[in-house]
């Protein structure tokens, strides 16, 4: 096959087919193509008012055709041959695994490790603290609504991990060589997801479609014999020489299930996602090596969706563009960055809390990505002067302070205060040119009180240069909420070049162990230790 990079089709034009514009971007026939493949789609948007779909596609063509194109363009980057890669599982090893292996957490991370030992025959079990995702999506609803918070099912816990609340957006920077990135868009789309994932440069499923992919899933893990146990906390190890025997689990308020349980395994897959405060704890106790790390802490920002059209597409865009997004980033002079994190376009400022008495926010998407305005977390990287990076528990209470002071600022509904009140250092009182949309409740209170005020400032300087960037990015009456806490983990659990933590049979996993930032990079990192225990392990016990 050849491939082609960067085939340029005017917005206004994009075809049904691609197949004219390949012919006679090759100098060939529409009759010598065999078949196009679209491998990615991008907007560039460089040169407004002109606007172009950019594609790179794999073209099949005639033997002779093939032979025509070779020497036409074989000092042409855009144009070269195409090899697939498809992911495969690697052969089975020679050690005996005598129980399944158990799964802690059913993120994007546990999901597919779980969802990649029961297709090699291990039937995994998979213990998840939180309700199925269909329950959740009911204690969320709950909580939203009326602010009655379920601990262990919520934005945060539950069957899919805290991306189901989010917007879906598999985008990731990972370079991965070997088809795992392929692979885990196949999978959504196999499940349920659509088709475009596969191409689009920037791919989202939204919160309302990835619901019920992560459903299908499950049943699949189930259908080939694996099991899944909701509602179950893993409240300790058991260990013996060192080694992992066991976990000791408690039911959680929403089980009917009573007192504790001791399941017997060799193997424990720690993807307990970013928010487990309490297994934090528990294996920090246990003697688990791990160490604090340096995340980003901010506050959300909405404007309208439009604005941001205009500012990406330009005023005479086309019609039928692709929601906009925008990134931004900077590094100030005090060594800090600032820079957009989880930007949803057309989407919702979400109470994300998790623990009583503390409030996070988070931003979300439907599939449509239709709500009136566009919202991102604006960060700023936190480490060595906010806490001791040699104590990992330094960085969650630091971490839980924030959510402490942003709950009390409003009684638990959403802080917010327009920029120009920010800047101000003083309460709103009405919103401006726009009101906000949100998923709970919110009240208008002083940000400025959660920071320090060397954030409140870096926070204001980024402001400053995106608003140079992105016309209007800094208008007064942009809405700030507070507080963006759990963009990542604030503690990384360490392992070898076998993917172990320091205790035998302890293989710590995903954006909750420090090894991943989102759905993709998770979901990989479930795969990469699937991967592992299929290399090492043979299955040698009963169904």
């Amino acid at each position: 096959m050849i491939q082609i990079r960067q085939l340029k089709i005017p917005a206004t034009e994009e075809p049904a087919t691609l197949d004219s514009y390949v012919a006679s971007y090759l100098h060939i026939s529409e009759a010598e193509i065999q078949s196009i493949h679209i491998l990615k789609r991008s907007i560039d948007a460089r040169k407004k008012p002109q606007i172009y779909y950019s594609y790179s596609v794999a073209v099949a063509l005639a033997d002779r055709a093939k032979s025509k194109v070779h020497k036409r363009f074989r000092n042409n980057d855009n144009v070269a041959d195409y090899h697939e890669v498809f992911f495969s599982l690697p052969e089975h090893g020679t050690e005996t695994l005598s129980e399944p292996p158990v799964i802690i957490g059913m993120g994007p991370a546990g999901l597919f490790c779980g969802l990649l030992l029961a297709q090699a025959g291990y039937r995994p079990r998979i213990i998840e603290r939180g309700s199925a995702v269909e329950q959740r999506q009911k204690d969320v609803d709950v909580f939203w609504s009326s602010g009655h918070l379920t601990p262990d099912s919520n934005v945060q816990f539950g069957e899919g991990g805290a991306g189901t609340f989010s917007d879906g957006k598999l985008n990731t920077l990972v370079r991965d060589k070997s088809g795992r990135n392929r692979f885990v868009l196949e999978t959504f789309v196999a499940f349920g997801a659509p088709e475009q994932i596969l191409w689009d440069a920037k791919p989202h499923i939204g919160t309302d479609i990835l619901t019920y992919v992560i459903r299908n899933i499950r049943n699949e893990i189930i259908r080939l014999g694996g099991t899944v146990q909701f509602d179950t906390k893993v409240n300790d190890l058991v260990i013996r020489d060192d080694s992992l025997i066991g976990l000791q689990t408690v039911p959680t308020a929403a089980s009917a299930a009573k007192g504790q349980d001791m399941i017997g395994t060799q193997i424990a897959v720690l993807a307990i996602g970013h928010s487990a405060r309490d297994t934090f704890h528990m294996l920090h106790q246990r003697g688990i090596s791990m160490s604090a790390k340096e995340f980003a802490v901010g506050l959300r920002i909405e404007h309208p969706q439009q604005m941001i059209q205009e500012s990406q597409y330009g005023v005479c865009a086309p019609a039928g563009l692709p929601v906009a997004p925008y990134k931004v980033a900077t590094k100030l002079p005090n060594g800090r960055g600032v820079y957009s994190f989880c930007m949803c376009p057309g989407g919702y400022v979400v109470n994300a809390s998790s623990v009583p008495g503390q409030l996070a926010v988070n931003g979300m998407s439907y599939a449509r990505r239709d709500s009136a305005n566009a919202n991102s977390a604006i960060v700023i990287s936190v480490g060595k002067t906010e806490y001791d990076l040699a104590d990992p528990m330094g960085a969650i209470a630091y971490q839980c302070e924030l959510e402490k002071k942003a709950y009390a600022l409003a009684q638990g509904a959403i802080p917010q205060q327009l920029f120009s009140d920010f800047q101000q250092n003083t309460v709103s009182s009405s919103y401006g040119d726009f009101a906000s949309v949100t998923k709970g409740t919110t009240a208008f209170a002083n940000l400025r009180q959660i920071f320090s005020e060397e954030m409140n400032q870096s926070f204001l300087q980024g402001m400053e240069l995106f608003g140079r960037r992105i016309q209007g990015f800094d208008r007064g009456d942009a809405i700030l909420s507070g507080v963006e806490s759990r963009t990542s983990s604030p503690v990384r659990i360490h392992r070898d070049e076998h993917f172990l933590s320091n205790m035998e049979g302890l293989y710590p996993c995903g954006e909750g162990a420090g090894y991943a930032g989102g759905i993709m990079s998770a979901a990989m990192d479930g795969i990469r230790i699937a991967e592992e225990i299929i290399r090492k392990y043979q299955v040698n016990y009963e169904s």
